[in-house]
């Protein structure tokens, strides 16, 4: 049977159908926020592996051109590999749902998010989590959710929950927060250089919001969920808890407080591996493989459990981190810039253990990347790629493609520096930015800005500030907790939060942050920024002593430019039939065999009639713009000009004012007296003046010397 249930949340109506849609699958609801239509499911498996180390969640987020009326690209012609937005979008909904789960919940959950219909004022990414919520809370599978998401801008300083494309161009805050009833649990931010108060006053407006959707979820969950299943999870005695921790705690204590991080870790390991390796001696002949299986696993919850109890003990009780440092204390810091001759730009930033390497890349605006996705924007000029191997924290692994968390990355260094970029017009490239992390201890996505902003200072690009970022950590202990400045990869890994801000002097322009307990308050948040901001002036400070301002010039390697506007009207006349005449201006002045030559000078020609002309070799590009101009240039009527003769004819002479320009003199228009044959007066390549009198009713351009000779 269908059920609706309709929500009207500040002026737009959400509806949520259950009931005749996917009904094999354990929970499913087709979300509709104003056009936009997603429809959400979850399902899990019937069993578990209960020795499995991690929880088999995925969440899917499938973008269907059709939704937007589109036919994929390609020759292909059907959605394939997601897009980063897609990919993106996917991990936001995973942030806030992944820590609701039960710890000791093993068996596989799949949550696949089909966006159907978009309409742009209404945000299919939100639409989805709101569907994976429910779809998940209505179905049998354990969670301790409900948890919602909202959109949160500011116009003329009020703030505004899910804000239109129109009001989200105007707006100074693009803030997207998740949270339960009770607790924020996800945060993803960009801003105009917003200040700590006011971002921590969006997000607490936001949740205000969300808890009118934890109310709406509610009551659909009343009137159809189903009763939550059991499920298997390994049970542990007191005994073996017991005897386990007295043969760890000590040592593992002490290998916490080494302050190394490839020591720290591998003396872990050892510690790890050794009470592993004495239950397996001690029992492997004496019951079944599957039982000894079980029972290491249980040892290696234990021992993690213990590392876990420790930790918070040392940092939130003793007040103590393992490398000595205070809890608003940076690790060191060192920078270095021009490190790669040939890139653009170049910079290294390195934080302690970890480290990254920055290069700038200038192309033409043509070089822009194509966007084939649902958003409205189809083109983007300003990229940052972030790269993550696995030598930067002494391991092997895979290498191919970038995953989840790669372009996560990437995007959020992107969005952080985005907002001091200059415009398209200021500074007619596009730019590429790529972060190669070299070591990892902690918070690289927050070194890849760094580096980032001065190897964009390195490359002449003209920001208008430099920004710097910092991760924060959050350590609880019952209710007595600790924030902790610029995080390591233990700090991270064994804390509740990772809270990533970035930003200039003047304010906040990325924050991200990820919880792994049920949330967090006002009081948390507000000193976790209020310490964020100190640490990010600290690092503005070594930056700006390497590279205090942008160079005036790019690299010689980088292609220079020149840029000028044409009369719209005359771009048929640059360009020529099928590209002929571009073509050949290209070929010509660049002295190559194809437009396509590394040498080749590039040109790019807007609309509007402005024309931007690039390449390494500054005579290159000044012959170039020449050539176009003589195109562009537009005779003035009356006025005299000297040209040469190019073709002789019986009817008259044609000459040539400048490269592109010819006009024809009649041969009533030669002389005073009459002219039998124009060939006994002019050759090829004689000089002549003569007056523009019109044009034809062909368009072609008329001269006469008869004209001045009265």
């Amino acid at each position: 049977m269908k059920r609706r249930f309709e929500l009207d949340f500040y002026g737009r109506k959400i509806v949520v159908e259950n009931g005749q849609l996917a009904k094999q699958a354990d929970g499913a609801v087709l979300v509709r926020y104003g056009d936009t239509v997603v429809l959400s499911t979850a399902v899990v498996s019937k069993s578990a592996n209960l020795l499995s180390d991690f929880f088999p969640l995925m969440v899917l987020y499938q973008e269907k051109l059709y939704s937007v009326g589109k036919i994929p690209g390609g020759f292909i012609k059907r959605e394939g590999k997601p897009t980063d937005a897609a990919t993106l979008a996917a991990r936001m909904i995973d942030r806030p749902l992944r820590p609701l789960f039960p710890e000791d919940f093993k068996n596989e959950v799949q949550i696949v998010n089909t966006v159907l219909s978009v309409d742009q004022d209404n945000s299919p990414e939100l639409t989805a989590l709101l569907g994976a919520s429910l779809s998940t809370c209505i179905s049998k599978i354990p969670f301790n959710g409900p948890v919602a998401a909202v959109k949160v801008g500011r116009v003329d300083g009020k703030f505004i929950i899910n804000p239109t494309v129109s009001e989200s161009e105007m707006s100074d805050i693009d803030l997207t927060v998740a949270g339960t009833r009770d607790a924020i649990n996800m945060v993803e931010a960009g801003a105009r250089e917003a200040s700590e108060d006011d971002m921590l006053e969006a997000l607490l407006f936001g949740h205000e919001a969300i808890k009118k959707l934890i109310s709406f979820e509610e009551e659909i969950i009343n009137a159809i969920g189903e009763d939550k299943m059991e499920y298997e999870h390994l049970e542990i005695s007191d005994e073996l808890r017991s005897e386990v921790d007295s043969y760890i705690r000590e040592r593992l204590d002490d290998a916490l407080r080494i302050k190394d991080k490839l020591e720290k870790y591998g003396t872990i390991d050892s510690l790890k591996e050794e009470i592993i390796n004495k239950y397996r001696a001690e029992n492997e002949d004496k019951i079944k493989e599957n039982e000894l299986n079980e029972l290491l696993t249980k040892v290696a919850l234990i021992f993690h459990s213990v590392e876990y109890d420790l930790f918070r003990n040392i940092v939130v009780k003793e007040k103590t981190r393992a490398d000595g440092r205070a809890m608003d204390e940076i690790r060191p810091l060192s920078t270095d810039i021009d490190l790669l001759p040939r890139a653009h730009g170049s910079a290294l930033f390195t934080r302690g253990e970890t480290q990254s390497l920055a290069t700038v890349t200038l192309g033409a605006l043509g070089e822009h990347q194509i966007l084939d996705g649902l958003g409205i924007e189809d083109t983007k000029r300003f990229m940052l790629h972030y790269n993550f191997p696995a030598f930067s924290v002494g391991e092997t692994g895979r290498y191919g493609a970038p995953g989840r968390r790669e372009i996560g990355h990437g995007a959020l260094g992107e969005r952080a520096l985005s907002y001091v970029i200059p415009s398209e017009e200021e500074f007619p490239y596009t730019v590429r930015v790529v972060s190669e992390i070299l070591e990892s201890n902690g918070s690289s996505s927050q070194a890849t800005i760094c580096a980032g902003t001065m190897a964009l200072m390195a490359a002449g690009v003209p920001i208008k500030k430099p920004v710097a970022g910092i991760a924060m950590g959050l350590i609880t202990s019952g209710k007595d907790y600790t924030v902790l400045t610029d995080i390591q990869g233990m700090e991270d890994h064994l804390g509740d939060m990772d809270f990533k801000v970035a930003g200039t002097r003047d304010g906040i322009t990325a924050l991200q942050m990820d919880i792994k307990i049920d949330g967090i308050n006002k009081q948390i948040l507000k000193e976790a920024l209020a310490q964020a901001k100190k640490a990010r002036m600290q690092i503005l400070d070594v930056i700006e002593a390497q590279i205090s301002k942008p160079r005036e010039e790019v690299s010689k390697y980088a292609p220079k430019m020149e840029t000028f506007t044409i009369n719209p009207d005359k771009i048929k006349d640059v360009i020529g039939r099928g590209g002929e005449m571009i073509t050949k201006i290209i070929l010509e002045c660049s002295n190559v065999n194809t437009v396509t030559d590394i040498n080749a000078v590039k040109v790019d020609i807007e609309d509007d009639g402005r024309v931007i002309i690039y390449h390494t070799d500054r005579d290159i590009i000044n012959k170039t713009a020449e050539r176009i101009k003589n195109i562009a240039r537009e005779v003035e009527i009356g006025k005299i000009y000297t040209g040469k003769v190019v073709d002789v004819e019986d009817f008259g002479i044609f000459v040539e004012l400048w490269p592109g320009c010819e006009g024809l003199i009649h041969v009533s228009q030669l002389d005073t007296k009459r002219v039998e044959k124009p060939s006994d007066m002019f050759k090829v390549g004689d000089e002549v003046t003569a007056k523009a009198t019109g044009y034809d009713k062909k368009g072609k351009l008329n001269l006469s010397r008869k004209e001045l000779l009265k």
